[in-house]
């Protein structure tokens, strides 16, 4: 076998380990968050829980964008096209394969690679594009939560036609997050995000505590940052 393909299986030998020990839909069972909703969006298939030190390195500070993307191109793998049983599904790439790619493809200095640099949106989707030939859509929201309000019908769209997770970030609130669906109440009352949050560290949680830490929550959109922009990273995953 070539050095490739050995790398190849190795990574799916590292990949099965370390997403044997992950939560499994860990947003299963949450309470609707409010009694009045009226429309309610959720990702398709499953998705995994990847936080802080889930495959031993220490990234605690940094790492929260590059977990998010994993839990984006597990979700790719397993639940939108997952592979034949003869065929090896791509694991999610690590955090030192997502920085060489970055390197690799020009967007990064060779600086980048093992450094502690965080990524966000506009990285996420050209690593999927690189490693899963997924195009993503990037929304600019400003303003925060008036104008994330305001783009609730857009995420509504994105999981009832794409049904793929979405990454979120910001500037003045730039700690990653997964959003996993969204729930509306009647007309100008708000909105409600699914959010997974991956900065967690610690050995693996169950489902219920994830959801006690408020790690896996409804979160009011109401209550974010109003003096932060967010950009949202929409994987385009519909099947034509």
């Amino acid at each position: 076998t070539s050095i490739t393909e050995r790398s190849h299986i190795r990574n799916v030998q590292r990949n099965s380990e370390l997403t044997g020990a992950l939560p499994e839909n860990a947003h299963i069972g949450l309470p609707s968050p409010a009694p009045d909703i009226v429309k309610c969006s959720l990702i398709s298939g499953d998705c995994l829980y990847f936080h802080y030190g889930c495959d031993g390195q220490d990234d605690r500070g940094w790492g929260c964008g590059y977990r998010t993307l994993q839990t984006m191109a597990w979700w790719l793998c397993h639940s939108w096209c997952p592979p034949s049983p003869k065929a090896k599904c791509r694991p999610p790439p690590s955090l030192p394969e997502i920085q060489h790619a970055l390197v690799a493809m020009g967007d990064k200095p060779a600086s980048f690679a093992g450094s502690r640099e965080w990524i966000g949106t506009v990285e996420a989707s050209l690593i999927l594009d690189y490693y899963y030939n997924v195009p993503c859509k990037v929304v600019h929201v400003r303003g925060g939560g008036i104008e994330l309000n305001r783009a609730a019908e857009e995420l509504h769209e994105h999981f009832q036609s794409q049904g793929s997770p979405v990454m979120m970030g910001g500037d003045r609130d730039n700690s990653s997050k997964g959003i996993l669906g969204v729930c509306s109440r009647p007309e100008g009352q708000g909105s409600y995000l699914l959010v997974m949050d991956p900065h967690y560290y610690g050995p693996p949680l169950e489902r219920a505590a994830l959801q006690r830490l408020g790690l896996v929550s409804w979160k009011n959109v109401g209550s974010l940052d109003t003096s932060s922009f967010y950009n949202l990273c929409l994987p385009q995953t519909a099947k034509t």
